[in-house]
């Protein structure tokens, strides 16, 4: 929190497209409103990024041919680096979190996982333990090999689940001993050539939405706890009408409100911020409209920690937009966009 009761923002861009490393704003308690106060630019294109709330660390990946991992010590505006970036053992990580004593990667280039320790005070220990995916899918040009794109603990906090956009499968995992090695519990195969990119989880943990990047759909699964399965059970359309013809929509992240009444996703090339119904039930989530990113080419799409508000990490525009959401009808309204050069992902403290 800041002096004026708002809490603060932490940003990610790529520095390769003239972004500033991590951002840091203050968060506006009223409006919602991002102002940038300053940056730090330690790290080449730390494009995700994960605030564990118990130690005050935040992470970030390097998406870089020689993927790394940095940790920072977050205290409001500033951002104090606890040693040097460590070596994840792949390339061009896309996506990391934190579970327990462990940091995970998802290295999208090499299509593995990684693994690493945490110090009593979130310092990285290396070196990283890999997981290496395999397999491929059906499009040349996407899918020639495995492509790991998100690597996320279950609620249950027993099993980790990685979404591979190159082999159109989830598997799950499970910790093999003290350290952060991984090992595969499962694999459950997805549409060819859909492309799963990131998934999450409903409130209630019994289902998962699956987001694919190479298909605008979201496959819906069961999610079973007490044996590591994931069950799928159908696909949802997530572009609407389809959007303008000729335009090849790319969704990029899924997002379900706390109170579990809502499923949402960012959705590039449509530049849209599609929002479900889940009022049905959480295994039928029903299109109810989209709306606008504020932006080009949506990367991230976030809750602040009220929930009342969305925010999107526009990457080709170079903004970040806020929308207040609906409290009846669920559907967000665009409230105001900052400055924020080739933005990828936004956390809040």
């Amino acid at each position: 929190m800041d002096q004026n009761g708002g809490s603060w923002a932490y940003i990610g861009s790529f520095t390769s497209g003239g972004g500033h490393g991590i951002t840091v704003a203050a968060v506006d308690p009223a409006s919602g409103a991002l102002t940038p106060v300053g940056a730090i630019d330690v790290l080449a294109d730390p494009s995700w990024l994960a605030l564990d709330r118990g130690t005050g660390v935040l992470y970030a990946v390097s998406e870089a041919e020689s993927g790394e991992v940095a940790a920072f010590r977050a205290e409001g505006p500033e951002l104090a680096p606890l040693g040097r970036p460590v070596a994840v053992g792949g390339s061009g990580p896309t996506h990391l979190s934190v579970a327990g004593r462990r940091l995970l990667t998802a290295n999208y280039g090499s299509g593995s996982v990684s693994g690493l320790t945490l110090d009593a005070d979130g310092r990285i220990a290396g070196p990283a333990v890999v997981l290496a995916h395999q397999g491929s899918g059906p499009d040349p040009d996407r899918q020639e090999g495995p492509h790991a794109h998100q690597v996320l603990p279950d609620p249950s906090g027993r099993w980790v689940l990685t979404t591979d956009l190159g082999t159109d499968s989830v598997r799950v995992c499970a910790f093999d001993g003290e350290g952060g090695a991984l090992r595969v519990h499962g694999e459950v195969g997805l549409r060819a050539g859909s492309g799963p990119r990131h998934l999450a989880f409903h409130p209630d943990g019994t289902v998962a939405y699956v987001l694919h990047e190479l298909e605008p759909q979201v496959t819906v699964c069961r999610w079973d706890a007490a044996s590591g399965w994931l069950e799928p059970l159908s696909e949802v359309p997530v572009d609407g009408d389809g959007g303008p013809r000729g335009v090849r929509a790319c969704p990029s992240v899924p997002a379900v409100s706390a109170d579990g009444r809502f499923l949402r996703a960012a959705v590039r090339g449509l530049d849209a911020l599609v929002t479900l119904s889940l009022e049905d039930g959480a295994e039928k989530p029903r299109f109810v409209g989209s709306v606008g990113c504020g932006g080009s080419w949506p990367r991230d799409l976030v809750a602040d920690p009220s929930g009342r508000r969305l925010y999107v990490a526009n990457e080709w525009s170079g903004n970040v937009t806020w929308f207040d959401v609906d409290p009846l009808d669920g559907r967000p309204r665009q409230g105001g966009s900052v400055e924020v050069p080739a933005a990828a992902c936004v956390v809040f403290s």
